[in-house]
């Protein structure tokens, strides 16, 4: 985007949600509302004739449907999109949806029955992290992993933790999928708002060779298994002679976020140290980069992602200045890092 404030466009086919995202956001001094339409082919004509930076959309609007309009948009004029969604489980499968389409990130809409005190901050934030996104074209294209080294993994008293925001369900979504079904015990920590997590984790599911789930405070971690942190709770991990389990539990948010990367990271440099292994990925602001450092101190491998791949490089710059990352890699290579990590990692005598 070029200097001056944010541009954003509103789509959505109720005049009441396109009112309160207008109040919401012209609170904001750095962001200007050029303009609202009630369906694509109106946000079509505003497009061309204000070039807004960012735009928001509702997914479930008559003429043509949001998901068709966000396809057509990144092919032909790619822009950043922030998907305001009601909470429904429908609702939230097709804002899944969108972000795998390219949108940047999905937002709660307000007025709802599920609505919370925090969706203005929360679109405010979500505005301003489209704003500087690097969209990205076309599926990632991970490098191949080698059998031999998919076959010499010993997993068993590993940990895997993950972390990522803007941009970051596509960049778990392609690392879980190169992950063999003997990966190691995996957490994940990724920003989205409550009543999308479950879709998330669903989705992960589907694509990747490990079991993928939400967390449950207690359960076990094994090889094979990933744990998706649920929305408004931070997950810990902890240890009880050899075993690795989790919690959940409440808490203030650490850098505006529950969960937050960095009490996840915590947790594990503390409970598992050099046995672990952490990612951090794309994202707007500086969670998980002291808890990455934390890792680093206590034997962990540490990946960052690099700008290269980043849809925002916030959250790995803020890391790779702390000389928080063992190594920074584009997200292509983070899963063959990941597996060439497991071989070098030492175990410690208990």
């Amino acid at each position: 985007m070029t200097g001056g404030p944010i541009k954003v466009l509103i789509v959505d086919d109720s005049a009441v949600v396109r009112k309160l995202l207008a109040d919401a956001l012209r609170s904001d001094p750095d962001i200007h509302v050029v303009g609202g339409a009630a369906d694509p082919f109106v946000a079509r004509d505003l497009i061309l004739q204000h070039n807004p930076d960012v735009v928001t959309l509702d997914v479930e609007m008559p003429r043509m449907d949001g998901l068709s309009f966000l396809a057509k948009l990144m092919k032909h004029n790619p822009i950043p999109v922030v998907v305001v969604s009601s909470l429904t489980p429908d609702d939230s499968e097709l804002a899944l949806r969108a972000l795998q389409l390219g949108a940047v990130e999905v937002v709660p809409k307000p007025g709802s029955v599920y609505s919370t005190p925090d969706v203005p901050r929360r679109l405010v934030r979500a505005i301003r992290a489209a704003a500087v996104a690097q969209l990205r074209q076309g599926p990632v294209t991970a490098e191949p992993l080698p059998a031999s080294l998919i076959r010499s993994l010993r997993t068993t008293n590993k940990v895997l933790a993950l972390g990522a925001s803007t941009g970051g369900t596509k960049a778990i979504e392609a690392v879980l999928a190169q992950m063999p079904p003997t990966a190691p015990a995996t957490v994940i920590v990724q920003h989205m708002p409550m009543g999308f997590m479950a879709a998330f984790a669903r989705r992960l599911d589907q694509i990747s060779p490990m079991q993928v789930r939400e967390a449950v405070d207690g359960d076990d971690l094994a090889p094979g298994l990933a744990l998706v942190a649920p929305a408004k709770q931070h997950l810990l991990v902890h240890r009880s002679g050899a075993r690795y389990y989790v919690r959940l539990k409440d808490g203030p948010p650490v850098h505006y976020q529950k969960p937050s990367v960095d009490v996840l990271f915590q947790s594990v440099a503390l409970n598992v140290g050099p046995n672990a292994i952490g990612v951090l990925m794309t994202g707007m602001g500086a969670d998980g980069a002291k808890g990455m450092l934390a890792m680093r101190q206590a034997g962990a491998h540490t990946i960052a992602e690099s700008e290269k791949s980043c849809v925002v490089f916030g959250m790995p710059k803020e890391a790779i200045a702390l000389d928080a990352a063992v190594e920074v890699q584009p997200l292509s290579a983070i899963p063959h890092a990941i597996l060439t990590a497991l071989g070098k990692q030492p175990t410690p005598a208990r």
